[in-house]
């Protein structure tokens, strides 16, 4: 039996730890909690969890921080709990490398559907009727291994990177809208959220484009974006 998904709670409010462990427990995720911070990498080696809800503001550690070092140390799913609702505080947690942002107070089942979102996602795609591989220019996408090299070396994605990747290459050269995207990669309900793929389209490039200037995802103003198919 595959053992049951776990959950990193990073939150020094206790009563919203509280509410969040009896929740969690009972639809039977593992649930273990930070609530200053300070221990968070320890708990992500011991723990393993699969996703971390991360809250910004804490007592022990800058939030913002927290999240880099979480992403520089694993692909955990990391969904951010914030009452930080400008846009700017989003898409600098986003740029961190947070995979999702759920701004205070939220209802329990709407971070349900998100934490599940984030679950399908790192699970393997469905097989469907494309080609097993894909190049463009130096650029190598193996859909069977989930593996992504540029000039022969391999490039490391998170699985929400990998996710927008698989949708751009899976349809060369047609404009998938904003809306399209989120759907199929953060869910329904997302399709507004146009900062998220703003966000991830630009750190796929900043992985997989070359110096040269050569566009692998050419954005569509206002529309989308389409993933090239001449290089």
């Amino acid at each position: 039996m595959a053992e049951e998904p776990g959950v990193l709670i990073v939150e020094d409010d206790r009563i919203i730890v509280d509410v969040l462990r009896s929740n969690l427990t009972a639809r039977g995720y593992r649930v273990v909690v930070s609530t200053d911070g300070s221990d968070v990498l320890r708990l992500l080696d011991q723990a393993a969890p699969d996703v971390v809800l991360l809250d910004l503001m804490l007592p022990g550690r800058d939030g913002f921080d927290l999240c880099w070092a979480v992403r520089d140390r694993s692909d955990v799913g990391i969904i951010v709990l914030s009452a930080r609702r400008g846009e700017t505080d989003k898409v600098r947690a986003l740029n961190l490398g947070a995979d999702d942002y759920l701004t205070k107070p939220f209802g329990i089942e709407e971070l349900l559907a998100r934490i599940n979102a984030m679950l399908r996602r790192a699970r393997p795609a469905e097989p469907r009727l494309v080609a097993p591989q894909v190049r463009v220019g130096d650029v190598r996408i193996d859909f069977d291994a989930q593996l992504v090299t540029k000039g022969g070396k391999r490039v490391h994605l998170t699985r929400t990177e990998y996710a927008l990747l698989r949708e751009l290459a899976m349809h060369p050269g047609r404009l998938l809208t904003h809306a399209e995207l989120l759907r199929r990669v953060w869910g329904p309900g997302y399709e507004t959220q146009t900062e998220y793929t703003r966000v991830y389209v630009g750190r796929l490039r900043a992985k997989l484009e070359g110096p040269d200037g050569a566009e692998l995802i050419v954005t569509e103003p206002r529309a989308g974006y389409r993933f090239t198919t001449d290089r």
